[in-house]
């Protein structure tokens, strides 16, 4: 699944890319890559955030937020709110240490404060490096709060027109080490229905019910070895479901179903001791209200090995999306027979 791999910076340099600020003027709002197969938009000016994924022609499987429209151009604030941009987006774990390794807010940093993201991964303008048809490179902004710079790369090979590959690049820019793993954060609607591959017991799988606020707790299942939350309607005068989900996977790939079609994410699988024990290599968190249209996400996380990187050292990790049209009925049984066809042609186990 090693579609291509990804230049360094002293590489992209080489090649002439100088290092020009990035700013929202010069940073694209969006840039798409296509083949036959499948179609993706990115936005630089959003710190390569992606915002479409799908089969060319049908429906968007991302849930993207009405900021995209309304707040096109942010602004880098340390004591700023998370701004709801939702699609796909690159953090770094464990969020336990988000602001305590910092000097912008020392509020936050007092708070041991778990929200909101570093606003620069979030959404500060990244430069692109290489921008061909089916190749981009991106160079996120060097992070005060977090420490380090992302450069992501988005590749479509000509011989697997089904599937972008989604490789980060982490770089420690302080002058001394910095402790974190790269967090691959995918948002979908809260309807899609996901598989992530469980051991046949069960085991590996912590569930936390977000009760409250007129929330119900989680509905899951583990048959055939499959993990997925069961959209059942909450309790009389609950308005929907809410909670997050920590997986350590039997296999390195989630799935899911929506809109007339099926996706795969692969990934690297990595040993429980390479996770943080805060998180779970695979994460999924659900916001479901049923009954009203463009609320609620549900979020696919999957967490690279946690690593301490000397000042300049980097790391990588990478994800292999795959996207495939879905005409059967929205039956698990229907579904779960599809995926495995899906995975057998991608080589994937």
């Amino acid at each position: 699944m090693r579609l291509a791999r990804l230049l360094p910076a002293t590489v992209l340099l080489a090649f002439g890319a100088g290092p020009i600020p990035a700013s929202a003027v010069d940073a694209p709002a969006r840039v798409r890559l296509e083949s036959p197969k499948l179609a993706l938009e990115v936005s630089p000016r959003l710190g390569g955030r992606v915002l479409h994924f799908s089969v060319p022609g049908a429906p968007n499987l991302l849930r993207t937020g009405e900021a995209v429209a309304s707040q096109p151009d942010p602004r880098v604030d340390p004591a700023g709110p998370n701004i709801p941009y939702l699609g796909h987006e690159m953090w770094v774990g464990p969020q336990a240490a988000w602001w305590t390794d910092q000097r912008l807010n020392p509020a936050r940093r007092d708070a041991a404060a778990q929200w909101p993201p570093d606003p620069w991964l979030a959404h500060a303008p990244a430069q692109v490096r290489v921008h061909e048809a089916d190749r981009l490179v991106l160079e996120g902004a060097a992070s005060p709060v977090s420490g380090v710079q992302l450069t992501q790369s988005f590749s479509i090979a000509p011989e697997r027109p089904d599937t972008v590959e989604l490789a980060v690049e982490m770089r420690n820019i302080r002058k001394q080490p910095v402790a974190r793993d790269i967090w691959f954060n995918t948002r979908v609607h809260p309807e899609t229905r996901v598989f992530v591959p469980v051991a046949a017991d069960g085991s590996g799988v912590r569930v936390r019910s977000d009760t409250g606020e007129g929330f119900d707790g989680l509905v899951s299942s583990t048959a055939d070895g499959l993990f997925s939350l069961e959209p059942l309607p909450p309790a009389p005068g609950l308005q929907g479901r809410r909670g997050k989900v920590f997986i350590q996977p039997r296999a390195g790939w989630i799935a899911g179903f929506n809109a007339g079609q099926a996706f795969l994410v692969h990934f690297e699988l990595q040993p429980l001791d390479r996770i943080h024990p805060d998180q779970g290599q695979v994460e999924l968190y659900l916001a479901w209200t049923p009954g009203q249209r463009d609320t609620g996400v549900m979020e696919l996380e999957v967490h690279a090995p946690f690593a301490t990187l000397a000042p300049g050292e980097t790391t990588s990790a990478r994800e292999w999306w795959t996207v495939r049209r879905y005409d059967g009925p929205d039956r698990r049984d229907a579904q779960v027979a599809f995926l495995q066809r899906m995975l057998a042609e991608a080589g994937v186990e």
